[in-house]
């Protein structure tokens, strides 16, 4: 058997990208896919590290010769995982942490199965939500309503998913989904793995 890709949805302005961070430097041999995105960089984020930026046409390009393995649209713009990295690592024993989309959380399911363990991190409501994207101060109120519609339907998502995670305390949570994934690692010890013989430095994909 190969590695399980454990992925970690949430509303915009839910701390996905904060806990997918600090779940990197817990867990150092979990691989991570880096997405691809045609919006623009955000303050602090770094080309092939937070995202891959591309532009719409190579964007385009890397879906029509199916080179992703899901996509979808949010926000008006296009977000992507690349195939051939995840499952090159999947196949070879790694584990791979993903952070996506409802969409994409689905897209990953239907092809991986069980191989796929779903993690939605929920915030504590929604007024705490919205109170969080006004401090980010990235958004138009316009834009800051779009986010929160978009994340009533995604919260109604939540119950398809293999764990849900109230985001109220950053350590808490992060403790919480460490060990779930701790868990379901130990449940599938038995499987050959190379990250169970060898714990290398962290690395993405």
């Amino acid at each position: 058997m190969g590695g399980h890709a454990f992925v970690i949805s949430g509303p915009s302005g839910g701390g996905k990208t904060t806990v997918v961070a600090r779940l990197r430097r817990q867990l150092r041999d979990l691989r991570r896919s880096v997405s691809v995105t045609t919006r623009a960089p955000r303050a602090g984020e770094r080309d092939g590290q937070d995202y891959r930026f591309i532009s719409s046409a190579r964007f385009d390009a890397l879906r029509r010769h199916g080179q992703l393995l899901e996509w979808a649209t949010v926000h008006g713009a296009s977000y992507g995982t690349p195939k051939r990295p995840v499952l090159d690592a999947l196949d070879h024993g790694w584990d791979v942490l993903l952070s996506i989309d409802v969409q994409g959380a689905r897209a990953i399911k239907r092809l991986l199965d069980r191989r796929a363990i779903l993690i939605f991190l929920m915030p504590p409501s929604l007024e705490q939500l919205r109170r969080r994207l006004l401090r980010r101060r990235t958004d138009t109120p316009a834009a800051i309503r779009r986010r929160m519609a978009a994340a009533r339907r995604e919260i109604a998502c939540a119950r398809w998913y293999d764990y849900t995670v109230v985001n109220d305390r950053l350590d808490h949570t992060v403790r919480q989904v460490s060990a779930m994934i701790t868990a379901c690692r130990r449940a599938h010890q038995g499987r050959p793995s190379a990250a169970a013989g060898q714990r290398g430095p962290r690395k993405g994909l």
